[in-house]
């Protein structure tokens, strides 16, 4: 190859190679610039995808402090419900009680004087018979149709019967008052006793035997307590929860048990707590459930046999009203004790 041909062809070379380089740097920027680019797009991508993150925290943050209000609300609104109800309901019980008692008072009265009026005719009637030993035939026919001696003896026990019933029923009056304290919102020193078997007498009707179970025996253990600083409404409607929630679980109990049972016992804890416990014979609560039974809204019954609000409400009353305790304990197939402790002032 002669010279010429040498420098031409260098010449080529040296211009491919300065393309080359250019092309080369142009493609280096492009890297560059497509580097820059692609950091700015992750960075922007990691900015959206920590908004995203934060936004769903806060949007899950939010809806549980949504689920929660509903959830207060739904439980103030449910107490408001059966405040309202047990307050209705303890006017119209002490409505009944004081229309019952003025005519059971007046024949109560009456009874008295009733009494003391048939032994003087009876009286006479005897001392006709005892100077008139052999009366006009009339009269003889008379005493054997009416069974004049029958009526002596009888009339005596009838108007014994009317002046316990009499009483009985100025007792159910008195408990009825006593139970009808549902709408007193003072706090007083009341008889806790007067209390428990004002209840009783309420759920009386629920005691008594049915088709489907013996009678259920109540069995009051009742210990020497003192007048104890309470809401007496209130706490009357935690007894009364409490006893149809053990009177329910007896209802579901086996058929065959021979002797379902309720045991009211109280007693003095120290020289400031007192304890009221209820324990039943019945089917007892699934240890998985016992620790939501307190729950609003809470409940193993099916639909329509309870708002699952009794026992929810009862635990406010105990609890937060009167700065007290209450527990449950239960053994399934053995039963369900429920302890309430409140504080004697």
């Amino acid at each position: 190859m002669n010279s010429d041909n040498y420098l031409e062809r260098n010449r080529e070379l040296e211009k491919a190679n300065r393309i080359l380089q250019k092309k080369l740097q142009r493609c280096e920027k492009e890297r560059e610039q497509l580097e820059t680019d692609i950091a700015g797009k992750e960075f922007l991508l990691k900015q959206v995808i920590s908004e995203l993150e934060n936004s769903q925290s806060v949007l899950a943050s939010r809806s549980e402090e949504l689920e929660t209000t509903l959830r207060n609300l739904q439980a103030m609104q449910a107490k408001m419900l059966q405040s309202e109800k047990m307050s209705a309901l303890g006017q119209i019980v002490a409505g009944v009680a004081h229309e019952i008692n003025n005519p059971v008072n007046f024949i109560h009265a009456n009874i008295s004087y009733l009494k003391e009026y048939s032994e003087d005719m009876l009286q006479l009637i005897e001392l006709y018979q005892s100077y008139l030993p052999n009366p006009p035939s009339e009269v003889q026919t008379l005493e054997d149709e009416i069974d004049l001696d029958f009526l002596q003896a009888d009339s005596t026990k009838i108007l014994q019967s009317m002046k316990v019933g009499t009483e009985r029923i100025s007792a159910i009056v008195l408990s009825l008052r006593n139970f009808s304290r549902f709408d007193e919102a003072e706090l007083k020193a009341v008889d806790i006793h007067q209390g428990i078997d004002s209840t009783l007498l309420i759920l009386q009707h629920r005691l008594k035997a049915t088709l489907t179970r013996p009678e259920i025996i109540v069995v009051k253990d009742y210990g020497m307590l003192p007048k104890v600083e309470c809401y007496a409404g209130q706490l009357n409607q935690v007894l009364i929860n409490i006893l149809t929630n053990a009177i329910d679980a007896l209802e579901v109990a086996d058929a065959s048990q021979s002797s379902p049972q309720i045991t009211i016992r109280t007693s003095v804890i120290d020289s400031n707590w007192i304890e009221i416990a209820i324990a039943d014979t019945g089917v007892g609560i699934p240890e998985s459930i016992q620790a939501q039974i307190f729950n609003p809204f809470f409940t193993t019954k099916p639909v329509g046999k309870g708002t699952g609000m009794g026992l929810a409400i009862s635990y406010q009353i105990v609890c937060e009203k009167h700065g007290g305790k209450l527990d449950c304990f239960s053994n399934i197939g053995k039963g369900t004790e429920f302890k309430i402790q409140i504080p004697i002032q």
